[in-house]
């Protein structure tokens, strides 16, 4: 039987009106939306901590590296040797208690007050890093009215930020009616809308408790096949995509999600290359959908398993993700220890040689850093409270 929702969330639901940035009038009739301006004094606060970056600095800014351990010291030392902005938790992070994987998540951070990203894939049901969430996923939620769908993703992102992550890479905004493929159980709808409806949910109730994420832009569903094995392609058109794919994309942004992930995903009528290294898909996401936050990549290592000679290059593949418009490149798959500081190293190589513009980097480490900082002061008010345990 699913699990209840935790008191500690239904207050908080039942109070986000309450809780959720104000607005003020001000003596000339004009409204000023408080949002605004805290929004507006962290990325000022960002671009000021990126002008004092050297080169090198920025560039491992906006990597987010793996290693595969959850022995706190390890952690440590990967994480201060090469100054990343984020980490990613797999299974082999996930100790057997809650407690040893708040240990490890802690290790992740030497300032409290400017924490990495540290992210989870944590969609429930078939992708779960976390064996004790039982909430309903996607499998079920599928079929139900958005509201199952709000209650169950607070109390999953309620058990994230508990862990010690503060971004959840697990709202699944790809869409499909084919049951054969492998993102039909992970979808919050088989049709647009309704998909749309239960995004929408989905990071509304996940954003007061931990970045969310929208994944995998622009659309499994369409392109048929497994990304981590190839590249999936389809033949439609953009306008065919505006009509259909795009609108838990578009919902999804529209109802505030802080992150959003590129999908090495091959829309052949719009741009030859694959998504996540395409300027023009980026163009389409930042100017055509409005999105403001941070753009990350679906795993690079994923283009390494296609087998591709194009792509067997992992420096090569960040530095055309970041040209393309990523702010933030996420290596798991063929990663060593190493693997993360020579992207970082290659990024900042690539600025020197005229590749990358020095511009673009620096665009992406300052949402990079706008985000972590505006993670840092909302946790006070938004993590939930350490003895606050679900109800079984």
């Amino acid at each position: 039987m699913a699990r209840q929702l935790p008191l500690v969330l239904a207050v908080v639901i039942a109070t986000t009106a309450v809780l959720a940035p104000a607005t003020v009038a001000t003596a000339d009739g004009k409204t000023t939306v408080v949002q605004e301006a805290k929004a507006d004094a962290a990325a000022a606060h960002a671009a000021q901590l990126v002008s004092e970056m050297t080169t090198a600095e920025q560039a491992a800014s906006i990597v987010m590296g793996h290693i595969s351990t959850h022995d706190p010291a390890a952690l440590s030392t990967y994480m201060a040797g090469n100054g990343l902005g984020g980490f990613i938790l797999m299974g082999g992070n996930v100790p057997g208690t809650e407690a040893d994987l708040q240990t490890a998540t802690a290790a992740l951070s030497s300032d409290p007050a400017l924490p990495p990203l540290i992210a989870i894939d944590q969609e429930g049901g078939d992708v779960s890093r976390l064996p004790w969430d039982t909430f309903a996923a996607s499998s079920t939620l599928k079929d139900r009215p958005a509201a199952e769908t709000a209650a169950a993703f607070a109390a999953r992102a309620s058990l994230v930020a508990r862990s010690g992550a503060n971004v959840n890479f697990g709202i699944v905004a790809d869409t499909t009616p084919d049951p054969s493929s492998f993102i039909y159980s992970r979808s919050l709808g088989a049709d647009p809308q309704g998909a749309a409806e239960r995004v929408a949910a989905a990071v509304s109730a996940e954003e007061p408790f931990v970045a969310s994420t929208l994944k995998h832009f622009p659309g499994h569903g369409a392109a048929p096949g497994d990304s981590h094995q190839l590249i999936p392609s389809t033949g439609l058109t953009l306008d065919q995509w505006h009509q259909a794919d795009a609108l838990p994309f578009i919902a999804g942004i529209d109802a505030g999600a802080s992150l959003l992930m590129f999908g090495h995903l091959d829309y052949t009528a719009v741009d030859d290359a694959p998504a996540s290294l395409s300027a023009r898909w980026h163009q389409i996401a930042r100017d055509d959908l409005g999105f403001e936050g941070v753009i990350v990549t679906d795993d690079l290592g994923m283009l390494q398993s296609t087998g591709l000679p194009a792509y067997a290059d992992p420096v090569a593949n960040a530095v055309s993700a970041v040209v393309a418009g990523n702010d933030l490149v996420l290596t798991i798959a063929h990663s060593t220890p190493e693997t993360a500081g020579q992207l970082a190293e290659g990024i900042a190589a690539a600025v020197g040689s005229g590749a990358l513009p020095a511009e673009r980097l620096q665009d992406a480490a300052e949402r990079v850093m706008k985000l972590r900082l505006e993670l840092a002061a909302s946790s006070a008010v938004w993590a939930p409270c350490a003895d606050c345990a679900p109800a079984s």
